[in-house]
């Protein structure tokens, strides 16, 4: 566990921050005196919420899903907001259903998905690292789940996705300790939230408003992985059993 983290005054930029648990966090973030960037793929949205809302000081429509998004994103902040001290990669796409079904078929979605899930937060991530790592300290939040733990079979991709950015937290954060680096580098291991993601599934989902309050809680807490609602859980489980979480999940 680190010493504790502060969000009053703090640049945050946030993806994914025109809905679900990224909206959640705007209104957190604001709550908590931090100034906040917004990235998001509709430029509609973006416009509304930074419209709307006071906290939100600028914000960016881009597709992360394209190969140059975080370019667009760094250039951006290097024009405009150099004193950013906190990256939260939150945004993500999720498909459901067999990719046996059609497999040809699947081969764009797949590309959506790794790319929004697992190649943004990877490269944005490491194109922020020498704005980040000028400040007196700061920190990545990356946003994983449940399922890079114990998968479920109708979201193989995102599942996938998931599991790469979790083992890509873990090393970076060893890499940030060892260059000398004042950054928090936080997981979030999220359960099932009720956002759009999740709209076809038939079971109880956790409000995106707690989510991201237990959420910036762990953050503020300086902790290295903060497990969410029923992902606490699973994590037990999958300790003392790892089998039966995979069949706990398989069966869902």
């Amino acid at each position: 566990m680190g010493t504790g983290f502060e969000f009053k005054g703090r640049k945050v930029l946030v993806t994914g921050a025109t809905r679900g648990i990224g909206r959640a966090l705007v209104d957190g973030l604001a709550h908590r005196g931090a100034k906040v960037l917004a990235v998001a793929k509709d430029p509609d949205a973006v416009a509304r919420l930074v419209e709307c809302c006071p906290a939100v000081v600028d914000g960016l429509a881009v597709d992360l899903s394209g190969s140059e998004a975080h370019l667009e994103i760094a250039d951006w902040v290097e024009d405009r907001h150099r004193d950013i001290s906190v990256l939260f990669n939150n945004a993500a796409v999720m498909n459901h259903g067999p990719l046996t079904d059609a497999p040809w078929e699947k081969l764009g979605v797949i590309a959506e998905e790794i790319g929004v899930n697992l190649r943004a937060p990877l490269c944005l991530t490491t194109a922020l690292l020498p704005t980040l790592s000028r400040q007196p300290a700061a920190a990545i939040v990356n946003v994983t789940s449940g399922l890079a733990i114990a998968p479920r079979r109708d979201s193989a991709v995102y599942c996938a996705t998931k599991a790469g950015l979790r083992s890509f937290t873990r090393a970076l954060r060893d890499q940030c300790r060892h260059a000398g680096f004042r950054i928090q580098v936080t997981e979030i291991v999220m359960t099932l939230v009720e956002t759009e993601l999740t709209a076809r599934l038939p079971i109880r989902k956790y409000p995106p408003e707690r989510a991201a309050a237990d959420l910036l809680r762990g953050v503020e807490r300086g902790l290295e992985e903060v497990w969410i609602e029923k992902a606490k859980t699973l994590r037990v489980i999958h300790r003392l059993a790892p089998s039966l979480a995979y069949n706990l999940m398989r069966a869902r």
